[in-house]
């Protein structure tokens, strides 16, 4: 590992690395719903939080995408499918996020038939959220092993998000 004068290395670590991928991934999502559903939105207020989110969106993975030229790898670039990757990656994330949720929800349980239903719930999300990764990954949308290639896949969402209309 390379170090400068001051022993701080010159790239990130591997750990906030993924963390950076998984926040770039999980916004690049949401802001393009958020850019595909604004145009349904009526209410005036509402709309307008619907535009200060897309913009602070915007913001943030173009400064998380600073970081990428940081990261512990070599430039490489992939193309992919992006409407059927953005489905599967939204999918993913909302399995995700169900798996987390069961895993609390069932920490605050005290009735025992709640918590028989909930551990089953979590069951099926987390074979839901298998499912939707070996989709992913058997279809190069999710190269969870190849660092590079997730790495390039975020940059290639993140800034298709950010470019898209609304």
């Amino acid at each position: 590992m390379e170090m400068s004068m001051d022993r701080q290395p010159q790239h990130l670590a591997w750990h906030e690395t993924l963390e950076i991928h998984e926040l770039v991934a999980f916004q690049s999502v949401g802001l393009m719903k958020l850019k595909k559903a604004i145009g349904s939105v009526e209410d005036p207020r509402l709309r307008t939080l619907y535009q200060n989110t897309i913009q602070g969106l915007e913001r943030n993975l173009q400064e998380l995408l600073q970081f990428y030229a940081l990261a512990p790898r070599a430039d490489q670039s992939s193309h992919h499918e992006l409407d059927t990757g953005f489905y599967a990656g939204d999918l993913l994330a909302f399995a995700k996020t169900s798996v987390r949720n069961y895993a609390i929800a069932i920490t605050e349980t005290a009735t025992p038939a709640v918590r028989e239903t909930l551990a089953r719930h979590l069951q099926n999300a987390i074979k839901t959220h298998a499912d939707v990764f070996n989709f992913m990954y058997e279809n190069s949308f999710y190269p969870s092993y190849d660092i590079e290639r997730l790495l390039e896949n975020d940059m290639v969402n993140a800034t298709k998000a950010i470019e898209m209309d609304y």
